[in-house]
């Protein structure tokens, strides 16, 4: 469907590293025998903590590599400074998430883990969409393919992973009130050819921002845990 350049030879370290983001990955959730996540009681609090910064670091590594390809097979530059200067806007940024490095610092364990957890269920959706077009594309590469596959599946882990830990940090249930992805995100029937690659574009490239603050804020809060008035 799309042919906007000719697919290009990726070095053989693409392959080969690939395989290591699949084991180095530990499993977050803790299923009870009725298959339910139960409260972990088998690993400390500090453990699961840090198996979530470690799932947030790879899908942040594995979505800034799948936005670089993506942009080096189908965007060209001109098309790169359009998406800057033109109203493309993230899909989560109504999200009542903090931004500046001073509502961050001021905000509550308990507000730093929920917005995690907004952010995380919030892309979830879209990253299924964004697999069904990436199939439409002429020459795709299947590593590209394999990397949306991965993060969306490690994507849904660490949502189980982070309502755990919410679980057992403060003794609650689940956000009370989710925010469904599709008031935030809008399917298109048949968009231009175009403009589709833009959204994708467009998602990709927001979906690597966000997994960042996602990485960000568990760091935050992992700094907390251990030396609270030293945390930049």
């Amino acid at each position: 469907m799309y042919n906007f350049l000719n697919v290009r030879i990726f070095g053989a370290w693409a392959v080969l590293l690939w395989p290591v983001l699949f084991t180095k990955c530990i499993p977050l959730d803790c299923p009870d025998e009725q298959g339910g996540l139960s409260r972990c009681p088998s690993i400390s609090q500090e453990k699961l903590l840090d198996r979530v910064i470690q799932h947030a670091e790879l899908i942040y590594r594995v979505s800034e590599e799948s936005c670089s390809l993506f942009e080096d097979m189908f965007v060209p530059f001109p098309l790169r400074l359009q998406r800057n200067q033109a109203s493309y806007t993230c899909i989560t940024k109504a999200l009542p998430i903090p931004s500046s490095k001073t509502e961050i610092q001021q905000i509550s364990d308990k507000w730093l883990l929920h917005s995690v957890l907004m952010l995380v269920q919030s892309w979830i959706e879209p990253l299924v969409y964004l697999q069904s077009t990436l199939d439409q594309y002429d020459n795709a590469p299947e590593v590209l393919l394999n990397k949306t596959k991965w993060v969306s599946e490690k994507l849904i882990s660490l949502e189980q992973g982070v309502v755990v830990l919410i679980r057992k940090m403060l003794s609650e249930e689940m956000m009370t009130a989710t925010y469904s992805e599709q008031a935030l995100f809008q399917y298109d029937v048949q968009p231009e050819m175009l403009e589709s690659v833009m959204k994708d574009y467009t998602l990709l490239s927001c979906f690597k921002k966000d997994t960042h603050k996602i990485e960000t804020f568990l760091k935050l809060l992992k700094c907390r845990q251990t030396d609270k008035y030293n945390c930049a």
